[in-house]
């Protein structure tokens, strides 16, 4: 790994330390602003703004290169984070709830820095850059949650703004990082674009859409719930913080080894794999009885589980594309993607309310069993081509 992919990686855990923090605060911001099941609507608006994200990057990485648009995220980021304070300042879900957009836009720009890290990397490394520099997300599940942890109440009347009112700095020393990447010019756009129904016709963006798409959507569904459901279990802002952070160590840390783990077993294995833990996530928080210890592991194995399905989808995302159609294919990748993932933060605390826990995990299993069956299926038209 190059001294790029190096600092890629320390980029991607700034960003996603405010993401992290942001996951900490935002249902119990929700709840205390609003008061009833609409918690998880700023997450769910910050999702949207993650998806729409990928409009933007479309537009502008073509013609700013990679710098320029992840300068731009990071300013954007700011914005959010200033809002958000805004909102609890003044005590106003709806500003709040606007803090999402900008934020959620910034972050969307940010999750390119894995596509940066490929078009770095040697021909042969691109799964272990890619997995690497997710792999940042371990400081920023260090880093995020001991934020809000050690800022949450240092301004006593508003609990929660002076977290908010740091979180800028990190994407201020992200855009001084970038000043030292090197990385590939802006690629002009030459001919006409590629049609989106060519995208969807070839068998590996689908395959790796499915995988990425079912691996970050049930992930998310079962944790931007899991704050307020281990509030209304009696434990405390500080176990929550504790219990997102072993997740988040849980999601990323696998990343420094990952990507040889596909190189060594095949992606599509380690694929299912992520599907199994997924499914062992949901067998814990069904089955056992609402500890402490029983958030920590059952949110540990679905952390693991997305980071194999999310890196192995990525991976494959990579052999779907020519390197001028890059930009547009990768764009509608994470549109998809983080579309679903808007849903589930939308859908998650609306289900828990109505519902219950239980369902909410339930609701997991039939799309990663989908998952299951569409890697399976890709996995074996691939060995018959080779055989052939």
């Amino acid at each position: 790994m190059n001294k790029n992919v190096w600092l890629l990686f320390a980029c991607q855990a700034l960003m996603n330390a405010v993401m992290s923090g942001q996951t900490v605060m935002a249902s119990l911001v929700g709840y205390k602003l609003s008061g009833t099941a609409l918690n998880t609507l700023p997450m769910a608006i910050q999702m949207v703004a993650v998806m729409s994200a990928s409009l933007i990057a479309g537009y502008a990485f073509p013609r700013f290169g990679r710098r320029g648009g992840f300068w731009l995220g990071c300013g954007i980021m700011m914005a959010g984070s200033l809002t958000f304070a805004l909102g609890i300042y003044t005590g106003n879900f709806v500003v709040y709830c606007l803090g999402a957009i900008p934020a959620g836009l910034g972050f969307g720009i940010s999750q390119h820095l894995r596509f940066a890290a490929a078009e770095v990397a040697d021909q042969h490394a691109k799964a272990r850059a890619i997995s690497l520099v997710l792999a940042g997300g371990v400081l920023a599940a260090i880093v995020g949650p001991e934020m809000v942890k050690r800022t949450n109440a240092l301004i006593p009347d508003h609990i929660f703004l002076a977290t908010y009112l740091y979180l800028p700095l990190l994407p201020v020393i992200t855009a001084i990082l970038l000043s030292f990447v090197e990385v590939p010019p802006a690629h002009k756009r030459t001919g006409v674009a590629v049609p989106f129904r060519v995208i969807f016709a070839r068998p590996d963006f689908v395959t790796a859409v499915v995988s990425s798409l079912v691996g970050y959507g049930t992930m998310n569904l079962v944790m931007a719930s899991t704050p307020l459901q281990m509030l209304m279990c009696g434990f405390g802002v500080a176990a929550s913080a504790d219990v997102i952070r072993a997740h988040s160590i849980a999601m990323f840390a696998p990343g420094f080894v990952t990507g040889r783990l596909i190189q060594k077993f095949g992606v599509h294995q380690i694929i299912l794999a992520g599907g199994l833990l997924t499914l062992g996530c949901v067998a814990v928080n069904v089955y056992e009885p609402p500890l402490y210890v029983t958030f920590m592991v059952a949110l540990a194995l679905l952390g693991v589980g997305w980071n194999f399905m999310f890196v192995g989808g990525t991976t494959l995302l990579t052999t779907a594309y020519s390197p001028e159609e890059r930009v547009r294919v990768q764009a509608t990748h994470d549109f998809i993607v983080f579309g679903s993932v808007a849903l589930t933060a939308l859908t998650s605390g609306a289900v828990q309310a109505t519902q219950g826990w239980d369902v909410l995990n339930l609701t997991v299993v039939p799309p990663v069993l989908i998952a299951v069956a569409v890697v399976g299926w890709h996995w074996i038209a691939r060995a018959r081509v080779a055989v052939a």
